[in-house]
């Protein structure tokens, strides 16, 4: 029995079928059934089968005649498959390189699960930019196998069937089949996440789904566009006999009646029969809205309550209307909500107000990094500025006292947007958001590049695919007035990374200020704060994050690895900040702190770094304490990520390839010897060129307060420099 069949509809693909057979036999993992599915004998795409059914005993056809569409080969497919998961894969689309393998390290990580929904690409006909439309739905789920409960968007209606797999027992058990007609994908994809007991997701690209140039045949004038609705019937049907709890069922409603909108406004999609399909949508929409549902906001709001009293002329003036602003609006920033975008373009019409400064971290997760430095700093020296903290909404509680918030979409983040004089952020603001003449935009960055970023990324698959439109990133960039760096090899990467007409800022890191301002006080109370026991030596290991991951992976036995090394260490366990949710299961000499919100708290508490390809490397050297770099998957991490320069050739001080040679650096005290701190020292000399404790004072005078930059404060030799003093409850070298 095979680990995987793969299902794949030939009808009117013959011309590009072998790039998708040949997408899944040349996968690394090759324990897999492929299962082609034609018209019938002597039919082109039956001849393109044959040709590698001669070759690979994996290779199995099916025929099912045309007449029953897409449903009809799939569900031939299913009945003859027998493997352990089931996959579908449309005949010119291809199974991404690795994709298998992938996933089934996947499975073996998440245990049973009965559907785990993938990532995919769309990639234009043309030479154009893949995008991936699941990664923002996948993103948000719980790691590991979890209840549907716990993630209600995963509704299956949203994504096509072949961005999921399927254990084919529950399958069956279930009874579970394609629908007959158009927008099978809809009926399928609803029924399984209904039935489905537990879900995984796999957050890596696993199809490649090559977009037509012609577009979708559904997307095509035609009365088959009424069974839409068929689909939707079915779906709503079996969620009122599940009797499915109201937070699962008012996304299901709220989604499958987004896709009856989008085809009753679409003047081209329902030549005829456009007021039959209103009505009848109408009557699906009052007999299953589940209480308590809530309309969205803006002109689909409006929209839904024109469908519940089923005032189809009502509903066919706004689709008028929206048309006639259509090319109005076109040019007006893209912020959700008709009224939203309206009081934006308002807003963008007043004068900027100079006295305004905004800020935000990380897309808002909270009060964090170079921006919050900044932000502490002018209100030192610029108390006449008000500023204010664009912050996601469940952040706003951890906001330091007195720090004036906005929360991210709201009418206040808009309004604060269109007026404010100057924009800080080390990441980018959100693509509506206008670069209005007189306004200064300051990127400060959050790492020193070890890893390719920006443009450098395109040549790589797997990261270029997560990173989206490179023209829409370029375009953010050309937004920025200034860019901060903390040494001159960030200044060349970034010049290469985001070629724009910025001005580069050699100021340090803001953020790194607190590694030489901090005292022996600060100290010891963040160890408090995080629970290091006194008179224990604090490890602080923090693996980056891999592209070609699906989730958090520690890379390390940490339990292993402290029995390994003696009762005097605690490890402090920070994973990357793409994954600050819930719990890694830590205990005893294992701290998580991914939690926390400052890494630099967590910097100062540790009496030595362990880490991989993280940046933290490049500011933990301020401190000038122990670094050991964990370099088990060095050759997988540079051809998949793509690096600037060779770590194993120029490291911040010992380096570890398997965890035995970690365990005895620690054991031995080699990694704090003399050739580690001269190593360290080389490293120091190299990437802590401007981070000397002024950092944001010098970004504040010059780019908040106008200075020229011959007024600004040197930056301090770094022989000069006197790091935060080492936890006092221990040395670094062992006696």
């Amino acid at each position: 029995m095979p680990r995987f069949s793969v299902i794949v509809p030939s009808h009117g693909v013959a011309g590009r079928l072998s790039r998708a057979l040949d997408s899944v036999l040349t996968q690394s993992f090759g324990d897999v059934e492929l299962i082609a599915v034609c018209d019938g004998p002597g039919c082109p795409a039956a001849d393109v089968v044959s040709r590698y059914t001669g070759r690979d005993r994996r290779v199995v056809p099916v025929h099912a005649p045309p007449s029953e569409g897409t449903a009809g080969a799939r569900n031939a497919g299913l009945r003859s498959a027998t493997g352990d998961w089931v996959l579908f894969l449309d005949g010119d689309d291809e199974l991404a390189p690795g994709a298998l393998a992938a996933l089934d390290g996947r499975l073996r990580e998440t245990g049973e699960a009965d559907v785990v929904y993938c990532g995919h690409e769309r990639v234009p006909w043309w030479t154009g930019e893949p995008t991936e439309p699941a990664a923002p739905l996948l993103a948000r789920a719980p790691d590991g196998a979890f209840p549907p409960e716990r993630a209600p968007w995963l509704t299956g209606v949203g994504l096509p069937a072949w961005s999921a797999a399927y254990r084919r027992a529950f399958l069956t058990e279930q009874e579970l089949a394609f629908p007959g007609g158009h927008f099978t994908d809809v009926g399928f994809g609803g029924l399984a996440a209904l039935a489905a007991g537990r879900m995984a997701v796999l957050r890596r690209v696993v199809v490649r789904h090559r977009v037509r140039r012609q577009g979708s045949r559904l997307n095509r004038p035609g009365p088959h566009h009424t069974e839409l609705l068929d689909q939707v019937e079915l779906v709503l049907t079996r969620a009122a006999e599940q009797r499915l709890p109201g937070h699962r069922h008012g996304p299901l409603f709220r989604e499958l009646f987004a896709a009856v909108l989008k085809t009753a406004a679409h003047p081209r999609r329902l030549p005829d029969g456009r007021r039959a399909f209103f009505r009848r949508a109408g009557v699906l929409y009052r007999r299953h809205r589940p209480a308590g549902f809530r309309v969205p906001g803006g002109s689909p709001g409006v929209q839904h309550r024109l469908l519940a009293v089923g005032a189809y002329g009502a509903f066919r003036v706004l689709r008028a209307a929206n048309r006639a602003v259509g090319g109005v609006l076109a040019r007006v920033p893209r912020p959700r909500g008709l009224r939203t975008r309206l009081r934006y373009r308002r807003r963008l019409r007043r004068p900027l107000d100079r006295d305004l400064v905004v800020y935000c971290a990380y897309w808002g997760r909270g009060y964090l990094c170079n921006p919050a430095a900044i932000h502490a700093k002018a209100r030192e020296l610029a108390p006449h500025l008000r500023s204010v903290f664009l912050v996601e909404a469940e952040q706003a509680a951890t906001l330091p006292d007195g720090v004036e918030h906005a929360v991210i979409g709201s009418r206040a983040y808009w309004d604060v947007l269109a007026r404010a004089a100057y924009l800080v952020n080390n990441a980018n603001f959100a693509d509506a958001v206008v670069k209005r003449p007189g306004s200064v935009h300051l990127s400060t960055q959050h790492g020193t590049p070890l890893k390719k970023m920006g443009a450098d990324q395109a040549t790589y698959p797997v990261v270029a695919a997560a990173t989206g439109s490179f023209a829409r990133l370029l375009a953010r960039v050309d937004r920025w007035d200034y860019n901060v760096t903390s040494n001159r090899h960030s200044t060349e990467m970034w010049e290469s990374a985001y070629p724009a007409a910025h001005e580069t800022l050699e100021y340090g890191y803001p953020r790194n200020d607190v590694y030489y301002t901090a005292t022996a006080e600060d100290v010891a109370r963040v160890r408090r704060e995080l629970g290091v026991p006194e008179g224990k030596k604090a490890l602080l290991y923090a693996p980056t994050h891999r592209d070609h991951a699906s989730g958090f992976e520690p890379g390390l036995d940490l339990a292993a690895l402290c029995e390994e090394i003696g009762d005097e260490y605690v490890v402090l366990l920070r994973a990357h900040y793409f994954y600050d949710r819930g719990d890694r299961g830590a205990s005893g000499r294992i701290i998580d702190v991914t939690g926390h919100l400052s890494s630099e708290d967590v910097c100062l508490a540790a009496d030595a770094l362990i880490t991989d390809y993280s940046s933290i490397m490049f500011d933990y050297a301020n401190l000038d304490r122990p670094i050991v770099v964990y370099a088990d998957d060095w050759d997988v991490y540079q051809e998949v990520r793509g690096v600037y320069f060779d770590l194993m050739w120029e490291p911040p001080g010992r380096v570890a390839r398997t965890p035995g040679e970690l365990a005895a650096l620690l054991r031995d005290g080699s990694y704090a010897d003399e050739e580690a701190r001269a190593l360290r020292a080389a490293f120091r000399e190299r990437f802590c060129q401007f981070d000397d404790g002024r950092a944001a004072e010098r970004v504040v005078r010059r780019v908040l307060l106008g200075e020229p930059p011959e007024a600004l404060p040197p930056v301090v030799p770094l022989a000069e420099r006197v790091p935060a003093p080492a936890p006092a409850a221990t040395t670094l070298t062992r006696s």
